[in-house]
């Protein structure tokens, strides 16, 4: 069972900053309780789906239905397995003695174990050794390894970074967001960093960097863009010969939230029109409270829809209109 010696907060004879320390010494050691508890959890759950698929049902119900009865998310249990199998696979390899787990905090081990090989082996030897390992101090490690090996980056980018001329903690990012992109569009912001292998351009491409895959992801769901040949590689092309490439994603993604928010106030305008209907008829002269607020309803479910923005906006309503087309008597919008 967990003990901590927690300070009194009326005593007197404690200063502030011991009091603190105390404190933050007793939640690092649940933090640790936490982790191996974790850990131990994910091995269990391990456990009761390995035995399902050997000789359960194999589609899962069983393993789905032991998860209910703890109230258990699918997403936690299997979270909560991965953490299992990472600390098997750091264990198992022999890196990382089963007593150096006591080193790290619940975020610093889940870090490490998402970190490359190469940072899993500098991390472990430095638990093995004792000292404290920190959520931190993974992600600095983890940042000037990547920062100084990724192939991703030019030469110049890498040398700079070994000789301690840039900070791997602006290059990691940038190291993320060239992963993301395809290789023509990769190689065309590497031929920026070589010929200037600078700070302001490393921030400036991953800024560049990170509004293409924006505009990219976003452009491919807007279902404006479906309706003609539109070349959006080109348009953002043009955006970034502007210097606006940053708006043209902004633009794109709000685009994107607002089709998606249009999807779902046309499912709850049915829904409701639905719903208003079925109480009309059920409603009469007899329930004339009920019939008052399907009236009232009648303003949001009816073919025109007028919604109060509320004080905010000095009492404005917005006033819509919804018609349900067939995809032939769309009109191309008005510029």
């Amino acid at each position: 069972m967990l003990e901590l010696d927690l300070p009194d907060p009326e005593q007197d004879d404690i200063s502030t900053m011991e009091f603190l320390a105390r404190l933050e010494e007793a939640w690092t050691v649940c933090d640790k309780f936490d982790l191996q508890t974790e850990i131990w959890r994910g091995r269990i759950l391990k456990a009761v789906r390995d035995r399902e698929k050997r000789g359960g049902e194999g589609r899962g119900a069983g393993f789905l239905q032991w998860l209910r009865e703890r109230e258990i998310s699918k997403t936690r249990a299997y979270g909560l397995i991965q953490l299992a199998e990472s600390a098997e696979q750091m264990l198992g390899e022999g890196v990382l003695e089963p007593s150096s787990v006591n080193q790290f905090s619940k975020r610093a081990f889940m870090e490490t174990s998402l970190a490359e090989p190469e940072v899993q082996l500098m991390i472990s030897e430095a638990a093995n050794e004792g000292q404290e390992i920190t959520r931190k101090q993974v992600r600095r490690l983890a940042d000037e390894f990547t920062a100084a090996t990724s192939p991703l980056l030019p030469e110049e980018i890498r040398e700079r970074t070994q000789q301690n001329l840039l900070p791997p903690k602006a290059v990691a990012p940038l190291v993320r967001e060239l992963s993301k992109l395809p290789e023509p569009q990769q190689e065309d912001l590497r031929k920026v960093l070589r010929d200037e292998p600078e700070l302001d351009r490393i921030k400036d491409v991953t800024h560049t960097a990170r509004w293409i895959t924006k505009a990219t992801e976003s452009g491919e769901a807007v279902r404006a863009f479906q309706q003609g040949e539109l070349d959006l590689e080109k348009a953002m092309q043009e955006a970034q010969r502007l210097d606006a490439l940053g708006l043209l994603a902004d633009a794109v993604g709000q685009a994107h939230a607002l089709e998606s928010a249009v999807l779902k106030l046309h499912t709850s305008w049915r829904r409701l029109g639905g719903l208003q209907e079925r109480l009309w008829v059920e409603s009469g002269s007899s329930t004339p409270y009920l019939r008052d607020v399907l009236s009232a309803l009648q303003s949001l479910s009816g073919a025109t829809m007028r919604v109060s923005l509320g004080e905010l906006a000095g009492g404005k309503r917005v006033r819509l209109q919804l018609v349900e087309e067939s995809p032939d008597q769309l009109d191309p919008p008005v510029l």
